[in-house]
């Protein structure tokens, strides 16, 4: 969705369209690395995730936001629990629950609809433009996701199926 043509006018936007893809990408890896604790309980995986993300990320905000200050409101440490129990805490919760219950592959077919979820938003918020070849793309990740899923296939094949076989599998 992002294109070859995004290489030509290197710039702000083409940092973030890469940020976006490699956001996708890691959320990828970490469908297929989240598999080992399965049978770890949710919550456990999570706090021990968010602890040990927050302990590393501590030493980099000491030294990039020197001085570092305190005078911040309580507006802004709401924000920052709410963004940290609801948005994080509760995403990656609700995460590891469905990835012990539907499989690392369905939890990585999401990966899939970052890039349009994306780019609807800055389009409605942002009122960035949509150009032609950002839909075909759109439509291209849908029908990965129609053939990945399997449930068209399976229908597909229902309906051909001569009549003796589906009495059987039901």
């Amino acid at each position: 969705m992002i294109g070859p043509g995004a290489l030509g006018h290197l710039g702000a936007h083409t940092l973030a369209e890469l940020a976006i893809l490699g956001a996708a990408v890691s959320y990828g890896f970490a469908g297929t690395y989240g598999r080992r604790f399965r049978a770890m309980p949710p919550v456990v995986a999570v706090a021990g995730m968010m602890t040990t993300a927050a302990l590393m990320a501590l030493p980099v905000a000491l030294v990039v936001d020197r001085p570092w200050t305190l005078g911040v409101g309580a507006r802004t440490w709401g924000a920052l629990l709410a963004l940290a129990l609801l948005s994080t805490a509760l995403g990656f919760v609700i995460y590891f629950r469905v990835l012990a219950a539907a499989g690392a592959t369905n939890v990585m077919l999401v990966t899939l609809l970052m890039p349009i979820v994306a780019l609807l938003l800055g389009s409605l918020i942002l009122d960035e433009p949509v150009a032609t070849t950002t839909l075909a793309g759109m439509a291209l990740i849908f029908a990965g996701l129609l053939a990945i899923d399997g449930r068209l296939l399976r229908a597909r094949r229902a309906a051909v199926a001569p009549p003796h076989s589906r009495s059987k599998a039901a």
